[in-house]
């Protein structure tokens, strides 16, 4: 196995221009489990874990950018009030150990449904950033990730950041696992509000080939919000609603069975989820939190 280390990311870029079937590390928490369990022995590894531009992270216009580096402890400590639904999805992840290490960045490349970052990513309509030799492209999230760990990166592209707007109102993110921490999702859901656009936008994770918006339930609610006002007056959202939600939500969900849970259960926890994380967000609101 050869194993390059650069030291910046201009020449991290170079070293995949050279070594197009070179496997990116950077926090480890995936790729050593597949090599550990002798899934996978890539013949040649690239290190990114000193380049220090993807462990950078910016405000931009309304946005945030953050570097495929940035760890998931990172993200709560300095991002939570920028991020909420992202730093919500990071508190679940792994142990304190695999948070320090781990990154979105690598989620992103792994690309598995199950990723607890991915559904606040494309919750957010976030936009993936990638980096080669010849430049830099951006490509919406819900374009990038193509399959179960299939995505769009080409042979000698790098994930170098992602950018995500700042949020501008309550966002949530909820998972049902076999146990209350260190777990694989069953299931996921991440739901961001945007009141200045009486938007609300949603994702299902962990119960389809990749993470699941969900606009036709996200459309409902909408509608819910405008015919009562209730941008305005923040007024409750009925029972009715509530539930009308959760089903539209388990409607859009393909989920399979498998060693985590069946299908049936994962339909009918989304539909828990969204239920239930609406009304907290919308409570937030309610109180005042944007």
């Amino acid at each position: 196995m050869e194993f390059l280390r650069p030291p910046s990311l201009h020449e991290a870029l170079e070293a995949k221009a050279a070594h197009p079937e070179a496997v990116p590390i950077s926090g480890g928490t995936d790729l050593m489990v597949e090599i550990n369990f002798d899934r996978g022995r890539p013949e040649t590894v690239l290190d990114l874990s000193r380049v220090p531009e993807l462990a950078e992270w910016e405000r931009e216009n309304g946005h945030v950018r953050v570097g495929a580096g940035v760890t998931y402890e990172r993200i709560i400590a300095e991002l939570g009030e920028a991020l909420p639904g992202l730093a919500m999805a990071s508190r679940t992840v792994g142990s304190p150990q695999i948070r320090n290490r781990g990154t979105v960045g690598g989620n992103l490349g792994t690309s598995s449904p199950a990723g607890d970052g991915l559904p606040p990513l494309y919750a957010s309509e976030a936009e993936v950033e990638l980096s080669s030799t010849g430049g830099t492209r951006r490509v919406p999230v819900s374009e990038f990730v193509t399959g179960p760990k299939r995505n769009a990166l080409r042979p000698d592209e790098l994930i170098s950041a992602f950018r995500m707007p700042r949020a501008t109102g309550p966002q949530q993110y909820a998972k049902v696992g076999t146990r209350n921490a260190m777990v694989i999702a069953v299931c996921s859901f991440g739901l961001a509000l945007c009141p200045e656009r009486g938007r609300v936008e949603a994702c299902i994770g962990s119960a389809g080939p990749t993470p699941i918006r969900t606009p036709e339930a996200e459309r409902f609610v909408e509608g819910v919000m405008e015919e009562g006002g209730l941008w305005e007056t923040r007024g409750p959202i009925g029972d009715a609603a509530l539930r009308r939600f959760g089903e539209m939500v388990q409607a859009a969900a393909r989920p399979i069975d498998d060693v985590r849970g069946t299908a049936a259960y994962r339909v009918h926890a989304i539909g828990v989820l969204a239920r239930r994380s609406l009304g907290w967000a919308w409570d937030e609101y309610r109180r005042g939190g944007e």
